[in-house]
Order: structure tokens, then C-alpha cells, then sequence
């Protein structure tokens, strides 16, 4: 089995990384152009004290507001302050799902680069191999989009939910071998798919204490730490809680148009060069409009003007580019 290497594509509106292991991706993530990372130090103004010592609100240069969870203790109201972002915003209309930051003492500063704080090695973009398909980032988008996922035997049905992403398991196996394997495959996509936070996975109930407990071991095997797990309990419920400093691919794809727009963009990147116009829902064709940046970088990369046509009858994710 060869080693796992991490290959970082730098994109239109978006950093892709994904850990290529056999010719197959292992882990997958997505860093948003413009996104306030994890890890960055910046300075911002205490625009809420919070309650009780906790869930302070600071707010950055340009309007971005972050909860500290943890207050800001001997911070007064208005002042600045230095935050370090804990996490990135999280999409949904919800005041928790806003980046998170904690009070610090360390100097401002940018995160570093993903490809420095993955260890891994930048491949040109766009590039007459395709690594990242080759490897299956097709494929995982699909995933993303529609939270499906099938195996031999089974499938995964994977849903946001504001408390939590769930995974449910169902299948054609009997309970025992479905709740095994089921159990090694959610713990495959949630690393796949960059899935953080709480999770609970919903096997089929069985009342082999055994099974339930090599359905365990099935997670254990696959899933790395860090990660914090319950048992299965009778019903077939397992909860897992992992380290989450950004939103998963299944939650940015809950973005619809902006995640179909970067993913119209890498594929015509990728197609022959020369002028262009692209095609797509009223949606995905308004979001790259208010971007133009994001057309002047794809005209560079195909070597000719790009233009825009909406058309109403494709769905959001069926966007395609024509000869201008």
C-alpha cells in the first residue's frame, strides 16, 4: 500500500486538497477564497460582552462577526481586542454557525497556507492531468451534493442538521454484516467528506451485543483521532464527535449555487481553450455574475472572453459551457 499524499489545487473562488491514497481519495477538503481561516490571528471590536462570562460577540475590520464562546474577560464594550479564529463560518442562516474565535496574546497573523499546514505538494492548475478526478473528486462532489452514498450491500443517506450530521445506514444484508459494515463506510465518508462536530450514526438494530461491539471497532479502524465515540446502543445509535474547524463538504454544498458555480469553473478550466459562455440556472448564472473576478480568472485560464447565458430548464447543478 503506497503512502497517503496530499495534493492541493488552488482554484477559482477555492483551495481543493485531498489525500490520494492507491489512486482513491481518503480525506477531502475545501478552503473558500475570502474565508477568515482557522488559526488566523486578527483584531476586532467587542461589540457584545455576552452573558455570564460567556458568548461574546467581536466584530472584524469589513463586518464579520465572531462568537466568543469563552467571553472576553476584562475586554469592555467597544474596544479592540485580539481574537484567534477557532473556526470557520459555517454555512445556514443560524447566529451559531458564525466563525468562532477565543481572546489571545499572540501578534496578528495569517493562517498558513494549506498546503503548509497539510504538508502536502501543490499541483499545477489547470493542467493537462487531472489528478484530483483521476482520483475520484467527481465522484466525492456527487457525494456532497447529495448526501447518497452506496457500497456493496447498502448505502449511506448523510443530512446537516443544525445539532448534528446524521447518517443513516440501510441495506439488503442481514442486520449483523450491515451494521459492520455500515458502521466502516460512515466512518469512511465522514473522513472523505471532512465531516466534523457531532455525528450520530444510525445502524440497523441488532441485539448481538458482539456485533454492536465490532461495529465499534469497525469505526476505530478507519476513523483517525482525534474523535470522542459512544457505544452502539441497542437501537443501533452511535455518536461520534470530531475536531471541526470549518464547514464540511456536505454543509458547503448546502450552498447550492456558489458550490455549483467553483465546480463549473474547475470543469471548464479543464476543457479546450479559447472563448466561452456558460450556461446555467438563473442561480448559479447570478452568483458568477456578482463575481467578476472569478470571470477574468477563468477567461485567463482558457484564453478567451467569457460570457453568461442563464437558462431557466437546468437544474443547478447542470451548468455547461458553449463556443462564444
Amino acid at each position: 500500500m503506497a503512502s497517503p499524499d496530499w495534493l492541493v489545487e488552488r482554484g477559482i473562488g477555492e483551495t481543493r486538497a485531498a489525500l490520494v491514497q492507491d489512486g482513491d481519495i481518503v480525506e477531502a477538503l475545501i478552503e473558500l477564497d475570502g474565508a477568515v481561516l482557522a488559526g488566523s490571528v486578527i483584531r476586532a471590536r467587542l461589540a457584545n460582552i455576552g452573558t455570564n462570562g460567556r458568548n461574546a460577540v467581536a466584530v472584524a475590520e469589513g463586518g464579520t462577526e465572531f462568537l466568543l464562546p469563552r467571553g472576553a474577560s476584562g475586554v469592555s464594550h467597544g474596544a479592540t481586542l485580539t481574537i484567534e479564529v477557532t473556526r470557520e463560518a459555517i454555512p445556514g442562516p443560524e447566529l451559531w454557525k458564525r466563525p468562532l474565535a477565543r481572546t489571545t496574546d499572540k501578534p496578528p497573523a495569517a493562517a498558513a497556507p494549506l498546503s503548509a499546514r497539510l504538508n502536502g505538494r501543490e499541483i499545477a492548475f489547470p493542467a493537462p492531468a487531472d489528478r484530483l478526478s483521476d482520483a475520484g473528486w467527481n465522484e466525492l462532489l456527487d457525494q456532497a451534493r447529495s448526501g447518497i452514498i452506496t457500497f456493496a450491500g447498502g448505502e449511506l443517506r448523510i443530512s446537516a442538521t443544525p445539532a448534528m450530521t446524521l447518517i443513516d445506514v440501510d441495506g439488503y444484508l442481514a442486520p449483523e454484516d450491515l451494521a459492520i459494515l455500515g458502521a466502516s463506510e460512515a466512518a469512511r465518508a465522514i473522513r472523505r467528506l471532512d465531516i466534523g462536530g457531532s455525528i450520530g450514526i444510525d445502524l440497523p438494530t441488532t441485539g448481538s451485543k458482539v456485533t454492536r461491539q465490532s461495529a465499534a471497532q469497525a469505526i476505530d479502524a478507519v476513523l483517525p483521532q482525534p474523535f470522542e465515540r459512544t457505544s452502539v446502543n441497542g437501537f443501533g445509535f452511535v455518536q461520534i464527535v470530531r475536531p471541526r474547524t470549518r464547514a464540511s463538504l456536505i454543509e458547503l454544498a448546502l450552498d447550492r449555487a456558489a458550490f455549483e458555480a467553483r465546480a463549473l469553473l474547475r470543469r471548464v478550466a479543464l476543457e479546450n481553450a479559447g472563448p466561452k459562455r456558460l450556461v446555467g440556472s438563473p442561480a448559479l448564472i447570478g452568483t458568477i455574475e456578482a463575481r467578476p473576478d472569478w470571470i477574468e480568472a477563468l477567461s485567463r485560464q482558457v484564453g478567451g472572453a467569457v460570457g453568461l447565458r442563464s437558462d431557466r430548464n437546468l437544474p443547478m447543478s447542470g451548468g455547461y459551457a458553449e463556443a462564444a
